[in-house]
């Protein structure tokens, strides 16, 4: 899969906002600033502001990189016959962890924090990504990757599937709770959300194996 700048320009586009916005804002930032908040949007932890500096890194840039080289050292080229799937995925992923690094950037500037507005974007990440889990084919880096989904195509299939749906619910859930309830319960929803939604297709990936091993003479 060759490289085409071109293409590429609005996933770029969205990988250097926190790193401009960044720019633009950084003479104004004191030399230390908030880093953690409470449940309650409290902040309870200090740091310099080069911490900043790793957020655009770790968010956007990173996760643009690994959909960048993932479908190149794919030893089945599975994911380079996504096509313009994989390049929508990319895009929606890359994006909301943009808004996620602008987020935490700019509560840092202004040490205030909604607390609400984290579960809500991972419920977005969630809902976005169940959306296209149906179409991922099988491969070593992006979906559900446990023994018995990459040792089958129709357990991958079927996994990915019932995942997709569950992701895609938990994830609406999970932005609907979190814009009518209180921070501290809008968190714990948050992680008993998606401790479901990665466990059951586990679970559900395994039931099929052992029913295909319970059938086979």
């Amino acid at each position: 899969m060759k490289y085409n700048l071109k293409s590429e320009i609005p996933v770029l586009i969205v990988v250097m906002l926190p790193f401009l916005y960044l720019g633009i804002i950084w003479n104004a930032l004191p030399d230390t600033i908030p880093t953690h908040w409470d449940l309650y949007g409290k902040i309870d932890g200090y740091n310099k502001k080069a911490t900043l500096l790793w957020i655009p890194f770790l968010l956007p840039l990173l996760t643009y990189l690994i959909f960048l080289i993932a479908p190149v050292i794919d030893p089945k080229k599975r994911l380079q016959n996504m096509g313009d799937k994989l390049t929508k995925l990319k895009f929606a992923i890359t994006f909301i962890m943009s808004l996620l690094a602008l987020f935490i950037i700019h509560a840092s500037k202004e040490q205030k924090l909604s607390p609400n507005l984290i579960p809500i974007l991972i419920g977005t990440l969630f809902a976005v990504s169940g959306n296209f889990f149906s179409t991922l084919k099988p491969n070593y880096f992006i979906g559900i990757r446990i023994p018995w989904t990459l040792n089958s195509e129709n357990n991958w299939k079927l996994t990915h599937r019932f995942a997709g749906k569950l992701w895609l619910m938990g994830g609406i859930s999970i932005i609907i709770y979190s814009l009518i309830a209180q921070p501290e319960t809008s968190h714990i929803f948050l992680l008993c959300t998606t401790t479901l939604i990665t466990v059951a297709p586990i679970i559900y990936s395994f039931r099929i194996y052992k029913s295909k091993e319970n059938t086979t003479p």
